[in-house]
């Protein structure tokens, strides 16, 4: 039986986005046409790839084809491709897209919009997949029919965007997807999109690209046959002897781009194919266009973005290459051509040689494809190495946690990723430094690379930790992104220099004093030690401090306080990391309580002193104190003392 109609309410959040999409776009209204075309042009990709092992799905209709009808008395406009088409519960599943992962944050952008008085752009639609929506930019109503490739029936999905939809089983000759919307009256100085130069003008500037013809049934000036027309009695035709016919006609190139020698293609049209491969409406930071002819032949085209998607680090992001043979679509999220940490590349790679019946499993092991992945890498390492210090630094700015897992997970190319790596320094002013230029800058005297872990550069810069380093003069790293601690498993050094925690193990920057300070105050370092037995493995004199009282640090191969909260936060069970407490033998407050201990150590003040350290030394690093309550009470009472 089929299914009966059901009404079915959109959720708060996306009739929210629904709204802003409508009311918003109103200066980029065109992009919905954009939009509709790529995602048909991706369905016929599918069903492309899916036939291949599958041929019987596509019957006798083997041309594909996107057409576009349009009526300017109904107002209406179609879009209607013969792609793979969807099930009931995939058009449940997929144009409910735009209520999962991608709401809050589409939400979340337009709050920072609002709050900035920015308009709406067609970036955040491309950012955050919700193209199909902007249909109801220009539309009162859409309704979409389809029907999967090798299903027996479709589906029907209605909706006038205003908080709820219709979805049916429904009747349709062949598979595929059409799209009707029941177009709004045309504002005053608005385009007509029922208009054919109208719908010309749109497809030529977003679509022309589109590796499938784009039909539309247009009226043509044709002359009359001869054998049709009426002559008069000297043999001359009566009347007209052209006609008004209707003919369908392709408007779009179809030209690979990728194909196409690199001088012959201009600036505006490598833009207009990055916009169409990665439905991004942010222009590409730089592309790279290159034909490798020989033992291995390939042609690609590859776009750095400028802006990083939103969902760049969930498990479902998509890698962007696509690959085709012989200009013939095979695959799109190609992880096999390019590393994860290259990901977020989005562009074609055409290679002729390809064997069209292996397998994706099979495709991994292929050697030309290994062939090619080496080449690119390299190819997209000496692009990002030529790239000016600004617009590289901006560059960074988006995709440098992602850029850095390669330093982790691919050993050959690990000196070229350290080269691309920039940290903040205690010296740099919040601009980024690379490698190579803290080492031509390290003053003499100091023999390795200093750096210090956190999630705040703010904390990090006035970490207590860093007293001794400063007062040398020596830079330090500030590594504040998650993927650092498990770049710091691999990268031990950079230019014949090791990299050194600023918070675990010995410094060695005190002046072989530690010996005669660990006797002075053995005594009263183990009270602490005992009375701390749960928080710390051992106190000592510090060779990191200067001005503060305390820290907390580790043994060199101990995890960091950062590894161990990243580890924390991510659910996993992790025995006690006891630290080691230092504290600062110089400071007048160690001198004090040395001397209550050394006069009275029954005194019930050495125990909360001891714990307002170690507290001190949590909160120093900017962690969160066991007992807020005591700590305030400890805090009150050294006031009141102290104010007599």
């Amino acid at each position: 039986m089929a299914r009966a109609k059901e009404t079915r309410q959109f959720q708060t959040e996306v009739q929210q986005v629904l709204k802003l999409i409508v009311n918003s776009l109103y200066s980029n209204r065109d992009i919905f046409l954009r939009e509709l075309i790529s995602n048909a042009s991706d369905a016929i990709d599918k069903l492309r790839f899916k036939s291949q092992t599958e041929p019987d799905l596509l019957g006798e209709d083997s041309e594909f084809k996107i057409k576009i009808t349009r009526d300017g008395i109904k107002r209406t406009l179609e879009i209607a491709d013969n792609g793979i088409g969807m099930t009931y519960d995939e058009v449940n599943e997929n144009i409910g897209t735009i209520a999962k992962s991608g709401t809050a944050a589409f939400l979340e952008a337009m709050e920072s919009l609002s709050q900035k008085n920015a308009p709406l752009t067609p970036e955040l639609i491309g950012q955050f997949g919700v193209g199909f929506y902007s249909a109801f930019i220009v539309a009162d109503k859409v309704t979409l029919t389809t029907r999967a490739a090798g299903e027996d029936t479709a589906t029907k999905w209605e909706s006038r965007g205003d908080g709820s939809y219709t979805v049916e089983e429904t009747t349709k000759d062949g598979r595929g997807t059409s799209i009707l919307l029941e177009l709004r009256s045309p504002e005053k100085d608005a385009p007509d999109y029922t208009d054919e130069w109208t719908i010309r003008n749109i497809i030529k500037k977003h679509s022309d690209f589109v590796a499938y013809p784009i039909v539309m049934d247009v009226e043509k000036q044709e002359p009359v046959p001869e054998a049709e027309q009426v002559l008069d009695g000297d043999g001359k035709p009566i009347g007209d002897t052209t006609r008004t016919v209707v003919r369908a006609e392709t408007l779009n190139s179809m030209k690979a781009i990728w194909a196409r020698d690199k001088k012959d293609v201009g600036e505006d049209e490598y833009k207009e194919f990055y916009t169409h491969i990665s439905h991004d409406w942010n222009p590409p930071l730089k592309h790279l266009h290159v034909k490798l002819e020989g033992t291995t032949e390939y042609t690609a085209l590859l776009y750095l973005p400028s802006k990083a998607p939103f969902d760049l680090f969930q498990p479902e992001f998509k890698h962007g290459v696509h690959l085709y043979c012989r200009r013939v679509f095979i695959m799109d999220d190609c992880r096999e051509l390019l590393p994860e940490y290259f990901s977020f590349v989005k562009g074609v790679v055409d290679a002729p040689d390809l064997n069209l019946n292996i397998s994706r499993e099979i495709l991994q092991q292929d050697r030309l494809v290994l062939n090619i992945r080496k080449n690119l890498v390299k190819k997209l390492f000496d692009l990002l190495k030529g790239i000016e210090k600004e617009e590289y630094d901006q560059f960074y700015d988006e995709f440098g946690a992602i850029l850095k897992i390669g330093i982790h997970t691919d050993p050959a190319n690990q000196t070229k990723l350290a080269d691309l790596a920039r940290y903040k320094t205690t010296k740099s002013d919040g601009a980024w430094v690379s490698l190579q230029e803290y080492v031509e800058r390290m003053p003499e005297g100091q023999e390795e690379i200093y750096y210090l872990t956190g999630d705040n550069s703010t904390t990090l810069l006035n970490s207590p930790h860093l007293e001794q380093l400063k007062a040398k003069d020596f830079e330090v790293l500030l590594m504040t992104d998650p993927v650092d601690e498990w770049v710091l498993q691999s990268l031990t050094e950079y230019d014949g220099k090791a990299l050194k925690s600023a918070e675990k193990g010995d410094l060695n920057l005190s002046d072989g004093e530690t010996k005669d300070q660990e006797e002075q105050f053995k005594d009263l370092f183990g009270f602490i030690r005992k009375t701390l037995q749960d928080q710390v493995k051992e106190v000592k004199p510090s060779t990191r401090l200067l001005d503060s009282v305390a820290c907390l640090s580790g043994d060199a191969h101990d995890m960091s306080g950062y590894m161990a909260k990243i580890m924390q936060s991510a659910g996993k069970d992790l025995p006690p990391n006891k630290r080691v407490l230092e504290l600062n033998v110089k400071h007048p407050v160690i001198e004090k309580i040395q001397n209550i201990y050394a006069a009275d150590q029954t005194d019930g003040r050495l125990g909360d002193y001891s714990r307002l350290l170690y507290d001190l030394a949590v909160i120093g690093e900017g962690g969160k104190i066991e007992n807020p309550s005591q700590f305030g009470k400890l805090i009150g009472d050294l006031m009141d003392s102290a104010l007599g």
